[in-house]
This record gives C-alpha cells, structure tokens and sequence, in this order.
C-alpha cells in the first residue's frame, strides 16, 4: 500500500534533517525569550545573506515553525505574550538597521510592514523548529531565491539552510492566533503607538463547486464578520456577511457560522436539508432560533450530500 510522502520527503532532505538517533539530548523546553532570541538571530542572518554592496537587506516576513506540541504548549500557557515578544524583536531589528546606517550604508525596505507567523508541521517532533524568511510579505507569488528555509534539527541543534518553493508552505499548518503585524517605520524606531496587530479576516472557506456550469471552480470566501451565512443561488450578491454558493445543491440560507472571540472557537447552525460536519450529521433548527455546534478548525462540512466546504483559520 502506498502512502503519502512527507515534507520534508518531498523536497529529498528526510534523512538529513530528521535522521532517526539512538540516543539524543533532550531539547530545551519553548520559552518567550527562546522565541525573541532566534526571531533576532534570524534577522541579523538575513542581514548577512541578503545584503550587497552599501544597501542593507533584509526579510519582512518571518515564519516560525514548531511542533504542534511545542506550538500548543507555548500558546496554552504563554497566550498573549507573542505579541509582546515581537515588538521587543522589531525594536531590536531597528537598533541593527541603526548601527548599519551609522556606518554609511543605505537601509532598503521591501515592504511596508513586519509580519509574524507562528505555525506548525506535523512532520515536527518535539525540540524540531524552523525559520522561513521573505522579502515581500503576504505576497501569494514569491520568486524562490526569496523564500528560504532555515531548520535546526533536535539531533545536532546545527542550523542548515535551504531555498524552498511556495507549494511547500501548503504543509504547514497557519493559525490566526499566530499571525501577526507592525507597519515598517523610515525612521527605524518602533513608535509608542505602533500596535501588533491581526489581520481583519478570522476564517477562510473554500468550495469546490460541483455544478457543471463551472466545471469544478474552487470559491473561497474570507470571514470578517463575527457572524455569516452560507447561502445557495437565490442569495443576494450584494448582502454582506453571506457566503452565496452558486449551487443548487445549497439552500437559502444552508447554515450560519458563528465566531465566538472570548472562547476563540467556530460554532455551527444547520438550516439546510442536511448538513455533515467530519462525517456527523448536525441537528437542523431554524434561523430565527439557531441550535450552535462546535465547529473545528479545519473541517469538512459536506452540505446535501454534494457540496464540500473546508474553513480554515486564516
């Protein structure tokens, strides 16, 4: 029986980063101070690889990979205090910028802002992290030379470095709790009012639509608000807050999705003839009085029988 290949299979590095041992030393624990100092040590390598001539390059975007373990035991018990930890990283990042442009060299910005992605790998075991760089953040489209992979493997705890494609970053798992910006300052400081900010969307859905009018055209749907609906053919395109899927397998309204901020969780309510969720039916109810169920991140919500719609956090 064939199985699927793994990441780091994929890209012909399995035994060189994650060669299995004997015998290895425990790798220390995930700490705030752990995470500032590799995000600063990750910066000032950028610094280094990307720089030429007088001009001063560097990575906007910084993607940190951990275990899902590492990632959970850091969020479970230091939630909130990332952001913190960035802005003490960006600081740091403009006192280096400072000193280089102390010594004459021109500071040169790719981006307008920092942005900061805290992630998992399945393929991770725990004491395994990873940096991915790049110059331009939040671009769907990067030229390889400017995404690089920097892996730290638990055996030896020697960095290696290595230059990957964006279909690899399909792997990783992205959450909204660990995504996080600071707009870029010309004048190198971090500014008192400077938030760390989250971006505007909370989920993402996306549906391939069985139709044969559209041959199997993906949909994607960005959740903003708190609350939305989605609805089948007879919704109106111009509503906000309603996903309108152009299928006549979709009814009108099928189901609402609820965002719940202080539980930072997904509830459900079915309206449709039928509605699965990972393979359990939802119990129906009706939109003037929603029954809500738990809705887990990254789930497959088949609607009718037909139309599957996956939501991710974004």
């Amino acid at each position: 029986m064939s199985t699927t290949p793994t990441f780091w299979q994929r890209i012909g590095v399995q035994n060189w980063f994650l060669k299995k041992e004997a015998v290895f030393t425990e790798a220390a624990s995930l700490t705030p101070d752990v995470v500032y100092k590799y995000l600063v040590e990750k910066f000032r390598e950028s610094v280094a690889e990307l720089s030429f001539a007088d001009r001063i390059i560097f990575y906007h975007e910084y993607i940190i990979c951990f275990s899902p373990p590492d990632y959970n035991k850091f969020m479970d018990n230091n939630r909130g205090i990332f952001a913190l930890i960035i802005k003490e990283a960006v600081k740091s990042f403009y006192e280096i910028l400072q000193q280089q442009q102390g010594k004459g060299k021109k500071i040169t910005a790719s981006g307008n802002k920092w942005v900061f992605r805290l992630v998992s790998h399945p393929d991770y075991e725990k004491g395994d992290k990873s940096f991915i760089g790049k110059l331009l953040p939040g671009t769907t489209q990067q030229r390889e030379e400017n995404l690089r992979v920097t892996f730290i493997p638990r055996q030896t705890g020697i960095a290696q470095t290595f230059d990957i494609s964006d279909e690899i970053l399909k792997d990783f798992t992205f959450y909204s709790d660990g995504y996080y910006e600071i707009p870029y300052n010309n004048g190198l400081l971090l500014e008192d009012s400077a938030a760390v900010r989250k971006p505007g969307f909370v989920a993402r859905l996306e549906t391939t639509l069985p139709d044969k009018q559209y041959a199997g055209k993906k949909l994607e749907y960005l959740m903003s608000n708190e609350t939305i609906l989605v609805s089948g053919t007879d919704a109106r395109t111009d509503e906000p807050g309603v996903f309108r899927v152009p299928s006549e397998w979709v009814s009108t309204p099928h189901l609402s999705i609820r965002y719940d901020q202080p539980a930072d969780k997904f509830f459900l309510a079915s309206f449709g003839e039928k509605t699965i969720v990972n393979e359990n039916e939802v119990l129906n109810s009706v939109e003037q009085s929603p029954i809500w169920t738990e809705l887990p991140m990254n789930s497959r919500i088949v609607l009718n029988g037909i139309v599957c719609i996956n939501i991710f956090k974004y």
